[in-house]
């Protein structure tokens, strides 16, 4: 048995080489109207040579050239995007990417002006949790008011956008694709959402045996994400084979579920316990010192145990409500 971490631009790397992979992606969550120009059965890899700004190439970045169906070929340049914060100047990064792209296919394919260039799609596939709002349009960077004369002269850049979390798992368990399978589990809910998700699995990889060999590839990832989700840690070893998994975490997920539940029961309990207290606090306020104002009400309420209990401790021994919380203003912390 093996207990590793693996890192998500690695998996999704391997993943993406794989044509039948990427064809899952575009059948799935690509628009309808741009997938209909695509012929997906002769796409192949472009063995990329552009680099970043730090003159570092970004390994989980891939281009396919897929032709499309109406003549030509339009090369897709697909970012994976693993960042925790957003790039909001991703559009940018794509449009020098673009112009890198379009210079290596210039010179090694000896292209003429007079035959043009081919198009690209720009894809970002984004795995953050927190959803993606960064701008899609260059336009939407450029600082021009509108209708200024100066706008002919500005760059066009747009990038069309896949953000993994941003789909329901709900709506992900009603489609029958690989990718979105995929999806499921770089985003489990809960820990038996991750046994539905390998079912899941199991039998998409039984009933496509001519399917891509990625099942190793989904351990990793089944590996990756259990580690990133905190409620079922420590993890118990995971076996090599996805069907000893299945039987692994069967065993465990009641036990996850218990620890979770008892964990909402102690919270449940400790909320139950600090409302008693602000109550108590409150009343013996209100005896001492008359009807209380709304501001009161609302910082004994809102105040941990530990305020709770210093207030609690002086009530009886102050002269005034300014004297147990402070001026009106001093955000009454107590003396």
């Amino acid at each position: 048995m093996v207990d590793t971490s693996f890192s998500s631009d690695s998996i999704y790397h391997r993943l993406f080489s794989y044509p039948e992979m990427v064809a899952d992606l575009l059948k799935d969550f690509l628009d309808p109207l741009l997938l209909a120009e695509l012929d997906l059965s002769h796409m192949k890899r472009l063995n990329s040579k552009y680099t970043a700004a730090t003159g570092q190439r970004r390994r989980s970045d891939v281009v396919w050239e897929i032709p499309i169906c109406s003549g030509g070929h339009l090369f897709v340049l697909l970012i994976l995007e693993f960042q925790s914060e957003i790039d909001e100047w991703m559009v940018l990064r794509l449009y020098v990417y673009i112009g890198l792209l379009y210079q290596q296919l210039v010179q090694e394919r000896h292209l003429k002006a007079a035959n043009g260039l081919p198009p690209v799609l720009p894809i970002v596939l984004y795995n953050g949790t927190g959803r993606w709002q960064a701008p899609t349009s260059l336009h939407d960077l450029i600082q021009l008011p509108d209708g200024s004369p100066l706008w002919k002269y500005q760059p066009e850049m747009r990038y069309y956008m896949i953000d993994e979390g941003a789909f329901p798992d709900e709506e992900l368990k009603g489609r029958t694709s690989l990718m979105a399978i995929f999806f499921r589990m770089e985003h489990p809910v809960s820990p038996e959402s991750i046994l539905d998700v390998i079912r899941d699995l199991l039998f998409w990889l039984a009933n496509h045996p001519e399917g891509p060999p990625v099942k190793q590839l989904f351990r990793e990832l089944l590996v990756s994400g259990l580690e990133r989700f905190k409620r079922v840690k420590p993890l118990p070893p995971i076996p090599e084979e996805l069907e000893e998994v299945m039987s692994m975490l069967a065993t465990y997920v009641d036990k996850w579920e218990r620890e979770i539940e008892r964990k909402g029961e102690l919270k449940g309990e400790l909320k139950g316990e600090l409302k008693g207290e602000a109550k108590m606090l409150l009343r013996l306020l209100t005896r001492r010192f008359g009807p209380l104002p709304t501001t009161f009400y609302e910082k004994v309420n809102a105040a941990e145990r530990e305020i709770l209990e210093r207030w609690g401790d002086q009530v009886l021994e102050v002269g005034s409500l300014e004297e147990l919380f402070g001026p009106p203003h001093s955000g009454m912390t107590g003396g």
